[in-house]
Order: C-alpha cells, then sequence, then structure tokens
C-alpha cells in the first residue's frame, strides 16, 4: 500500500474537492473573498482527479492514522495489520465482501498552524457542511442539523415557560414598509437582497427579502394591540434570513443565508421589557456555557455597535484564541419606544390615556455551531460536547481472526439498545467492509464524545472499553455498571470541556490601562479590558488607528460584572476620565 506522503496529499485537498469540480459554478468574487480560508487545489491534487476517473486499483487503501493501540489492546496488533490489508470474510460466510477503497480520512491541516484552512476542512470533513454553487451558501447537512435541533428543543421550552408563542411571517418585505425606520435601514441597506423578476418580467415594485423581521412584524403589532389587555404581546419564530454581505465568507459564521430565531415582544412597561432583555440573555448565556460548552461574557453593546434603531444592545461574547478574535454569540435588543414610534403601536393604558409600547428584539443563529467548532476541534477533527451531540457514544465491533464475530456483534446491539433505553445517544458501526481502525478515525474525525469498543477479551470478560474523544483516556466498564458510568463519563466530558476552553480564553484576556499596552496586547492576540471614557468618537478614532491587514479593533461590550475603577482612572485612548472597562478586540 502506499503510506505517509501520498496519503497525506489525499487528505488535504478535501477541503476543495467538493467545490473544485464545479468551476463554473463560484464566481471569481468567492475565489478571491474565501483566499483566506480555503486550500487552493494543488497540481497533484489535479492529476488524482483525473485518474480518479479510472477504475481504482485492486490495492487496499483502507490504511489510515487511527487509534491502533486501542485496538491492538483486543488482538495482538490486530489494528495495525488491518490497516495494511482487506478484511478477511468469516469462514462460511460466502460471497467476499468488497473492502472500501477510498482513504480520505485524518486532516491535511493543523489547527495552531493554518487555522483558516483547518476549519474549512474540518466542518467538511466532519460532515458539518456541503459547499453549495451560490457563493456565500452551505449545505446543513444531519450531523450539524442535529446540534441546532438539541438547542432549539432548549430555548422553545424555556421560551414557552415566559409565556412567549411562536409564529410565522412572510419572508418577503415591501419596499415601503422596510424603509419606515430611516436608522435601521440604513444598518442593513448594504446587506438587504431583493427580488426585482418574475418569469421574464420584471416587477413593478422590488420586493426585499428580510434581513431581520421588525419591519415585516411591526405594522401588525399595531393591528393587534389596542388596549393594556393586549400587553404583553410576546412572539418569537424559527426561519432563516438573508443578508447579501460578501466580506471573507467562512461557514456558520459569515454567510449570506442563515437560520435563527428571533423575538419581538411589546410590554406597558419600560421595566418589563428591561427584565425580559436580561432574562433571554441568560438563556443564551446557557446555550452557550451549559450546552456548547463555550465560555461567554455578558455585557452591553457600545452606541456605535448597538443594534440599529434600537435602545441599547446586551450581548454574550465568544473568544477563538487561535485568531485572537472575539465573536458576538446571541444579542438581546431593547428597541425602546424608537418602533413603536414608527410603526404607530399604541395602547390605551389603565388611566385610559394613549401610551407607546416598550419593544424588545433578540436573536440567536446557526452561528453557535460555528463557534463551538473552533473552540473544541483538533487535529483529529470535530470535538462534541455530549449535551449537542447528535451521536454521544459509538460501539465499534473488534473482531479477528477466529473470533465469535457474531457474538461481537450481537454485544454491540445489546449494548446500543441498553444505552438507548437510558436515554443516552447511541449507535454501532457494524459496517464489515471497514476495518475498526478506520472506523476509530472516522468517528474521530465526527467529533463523537465517548467511543465504545467490545473485542473477543471483552466478550469474555463481560465488558467493554470506553474511549474519551476529547482527551483519548481509555477505562473499561463492566456490562452491569454501564450506564451509570457511562452517563459519568459523558457529564465529565462536558464539563472538561468547558474548563479548558475557560482555562484557554482566561489566558488570553490583557488588562491594560495605556495606548502602548493595548496596542502590545492586541498584538498578541489578546482580547483586551481597558478603561474607556465611553464616547464614540473615541471608538472611532480606536478603530482608524488599529486598521491594518488583521482589521481593526472595536469594542466587544462593557461586562455586566465590572471590575473596581478606582477613582481619577483615565480613558486608555484619550486620557478622558474613565467611565467603566470594557473588553476590546479584532472579531469576526
Amino acid at each position: 500500500m502506499r503510506t505517509g506522503s501520498a496519503c497525506t496529499q489525499r487528505a488535504s485537498d478535501r477541503a476543495v474537492r467538493r467545490i473544485w469540480f464545479q468551476p463554473n459554478a463560484i464566481g471569481s468574487d468567492q475565489v478571491s473573498a474565501c483566499a483566506g480560508f480555503l486550500p487552493l487545489a494543488s497540481a497533484a491534487f489535479r492529476r488524482r482527479r483525473r485518474s480518479a476517473l479510472s477504475p481504482p486499483s485492486s490495492r487496499d487503501l483502507t490504511g489510515l492514522s487511527a487509534e491502533a493501540e486501542s485496538a491492538e489492546n483486543q488482538g495482538g496488533g490486530m489494528a495495525s495489520k488491518e490497516a495494511k490489508k482487506p478484511n478477511k470474510p468469516n469462514a462460511g460466510a460466502g460471497k467476499k465482501k468488497e473492502v472500501k477503497k477510498e482513504t480520505g480520512l485524518g486532516l491535511s491541516n493543523k489547527k495552531d498552524e493554518n487555522f483558516g484552512e483547518w476549519y474549512s476542512e474540518v466542518v467538511v470533513s466532519g460532515e458539518m457542511i456541503e459547499y453549495y454553487d451560490i457563493s456565500g451558501c452551505y449545505i446543513l447537512r444531519p450531523w450539524a442539523m442535529a446540534t441546532w435541533d438539541i438547542m432549539q428543543v432548549f430555548f422553545d421550552t424555556e421560551i414557552k415557560k415566559m409565556k412567549i408563542k411562536n409564529c410565522y411571517f412572510p419572508l418577503f418585505v415591501s419596499a415601503g414598509v422596510l424603509q419606515r425606520e430611516k436608522d435601521h435601514i440604513e444598518g442593513f441597506a448594504p446587506e438587504v437582497a431583493w427580488v426585482t423578476k418574475s418569469g421574464e418580467s420584471d416587477l413593478e415594485v422590488p420586493i426585499a427579502i428580510r434581513p431581520t423581521s421588525e419591519t415585516v412584524m411591526y405594522p401588525y403589532f399595531s393591528k393587534w394591540i389596542r388596549g393594556h389587555r393586549d400587553l404583553p404581546l410576546r412572539l418569537n419564530q424559527w426561519c432563516n434570513v438573508v443578508r447579501w454581505e460578501f466580506s471573507n465568507p467562512t461557514p456558520f459564521i459569515r454567510s449570506r443565508e442563515f437560520l435563527w430565531q428571533e423575538g419581538h415582544t411589546a410590554f406597558a412597561t419600560k421595566e418589563e421589557a428591561d427584565a425580559e432583555v436580561l432574562e433571554i440573555l441568560e438563556l443564551y448565556r446557557r446555550i452557550y456555557e451549559e450546552y456548547l460548552a463555550v465560555p461567554v461574557i455578558k455585557g452591553k453593546k457600545s452606541e456605535l455597535e448597538k443594534f440599529a434603531g434600537g435602545l441599547y444592545t446586551t450581548s454574550v461574547e465568544a473568544f477563538v484564541p487561535n485568531t485572537g478574535r472575539g465573536i458576538q454569540g446571541a444579542t438581546s435588543h431593547s428597541l425602546g419606544q424608537n418602533f413603536a414610534k414608527m410603526f404607530e403601536i399604541f395602547f390605551e393604558n389603565e388611566k385610559r390615556e394613549k401610551a407607546m409600547v416598550w419593544q424588545n428584539s433578540w436573536a440567536y443563529t446557526t452561528r453557535t455551531i460555528g463557534v463551538m467548532v473552533m473552540v473544541h476541534g483538533d487535529d483529529k477533527g470535530l470535538v462534541l460536547p455530549p449535551k449537542v451531540a447528535s451521536v454521544q457514544v459509538i460501539i465499534i465491533p473488534v473482531p479477528y481472526k477466529d473470533a465469535d464475530t457474531q457474538g461481537i456483534f450481537d454485544a454491540c446491539t445489546a449494548t446500543v439498545n441498553t444505552l438507548c433505553e437510558a436515554g443516552i445517544r447511541a449507535e454501532t458501526d457494524l459496517r464489515d467492509n471497514y476495518s475498526p481502525g478506520w472506523k476509530y478515525s472516522h468517528w474521530e474525525m465526527k467529533g463523537v464524545p465517548l467511543r465504545i469498543e467490545i473485542g473477543p477479551k471483552d466478550l469474555a470478560n463481560n465488558q467493554v472499553r470506553a474511549v474519551r474523544r476529547d482527551n483519548s483516556a481509555k477505562k473499561d466498564i463492566p456490562r452491569a455498571d454501564l450506564v451509570e458510568q457511562v452517563k459519568e463519563m459523558l457529564a465529565n466530558i462536558q464539563q472538561s470541556l468547558f474548563d479548558a476552553a475557560k482555562q484557554k480564553r482566561d489566558a488570553c484576556i490583557q488588562v491594560v490601562k495605556t495606548w502602548d499596552e493595548f496596542m502590545e496586547a492586541l498584538g498578541q492576540k489578546k482580547m483586551v479590558l481597558a478603561p474607556w471614557c465611553d464616547e464614540e468618537e473615541v471608538e472611532k478614532e480606536v478603530k482608524a488607528r488599529t486598521k491594518g491587514e488583521m482589521g481593526a479593533c472595536k469594542t466587544l461590550c462593557s461586562p455586566f460584572e465590572q471590575p473596581e475603577l478606582p477613582e481619577g482612572t483615565k480613558c486608555f485612548a484619550s486620557g478622558k476620565p474613565a467611565k467603566s472597562w470594557s473588553y476590546w478586540g479584532r472579531s469576526y
């Protein structure tokens, strides 16, 4: 078989294989915009692509960089031998099974060496996304949608406890309605996509595709709200939106279409609205920290960074240590009464006086999945926190030579049934045209939190071997204690991922008090915590002074948990009296 550089070269082009064969389907703008994120197809890859049109050779290419040691413990070096030759059929099995010829596993890019290409490769190889023939759009595969579904179930359940009801509004919005709120539409104008034709006929009036739904929904809030008994009105919808931007498109992180939930609510008083802003923000923190195992900081956005047309914006902010960039995880906006004034959302209060409602809007998107991948993924592929993993446990049979293959397969099936009955998402991989070593690499690439191996020794000892994805630790578990110990291991993996991510994030936070300290920390890819005068013009000046190839620096948020600010502390940028501590950094 061919090993080493040949197999590595095959893996090196996986991230571009999906789009390379359709050169005419991709605009030149996509190619240039993707330059920092996708590896270019090599000449060797193009030669291999042409040769792939020929019938495959008879040489078996199933050998992979799997965790051979684990399988070796089951059967005297079995995994390393299987990596060099096809599986032998069982005695009396009849027709010989065809062994897959494709290698294709293993990442060619290292997370610490080339983060952009690593990320592009891991989301494709881990079967999260597939590239589409319209630039900036991506296919979300079942492996990604399962994570989205789990988060959706959690959030939907929680907001229903708050008496928030689901609805659905149309995708299209008229130009007249969209332009009623000037500040709002100016904030979104570059991103709005317009429908201008129907078949061969030009539309008399172009129709916009929603970039967000404030202007879609609020004319009907005005219709439905008449008196104080109609309040609060609290709606949420799960939908897609389109923002036709194109600056460094990145799967999950920046795309032209994405999935989200968006909540829109109206209250009689500002106090009620303010309370909801923070209640929703806490749910977003729970999604990131309790489900995705990603630490976030809750805080308030600056006037320059707040939602266009809103009163104030709160957010949860994550950080990617490998790139030194912050990333806005989710937002909860207080809209004040600006939209109520524009759309005439009035009500008669208890004193029979005419009053305007106070409104909020809040949303999180499929960006959450990209943040999870960036924070936890490694050089073997995805690393999924158990709470959001489509498959929490994968069971792999490890037969060899004259082992009781059927007995091992039956034990795997029984193990799956036991775990599923206990509420654990488990599957078994009984494909007999792949070696155990190949399967190890495959499921590691997909990030399954826990692997269970069952070989002849395990069958004889009435046990299973469990291997953690996050740290490769192995443990033999008696079948009698299976459910209890697997649940314990999954909980430990979830907590360990969060603890490791928080430790890395905290190590990247640098407290500064002067401009020189600020620039030094920024150059070291830190998230900077600095005293600030909270003036919009000063933030604009910081952006201008830090603009470069890596992008300008901006405020991420002013954290709710403020460190002590001694009297007389000066703003790091202007020298004026500081009003608060704020996080600064480059961001996605």
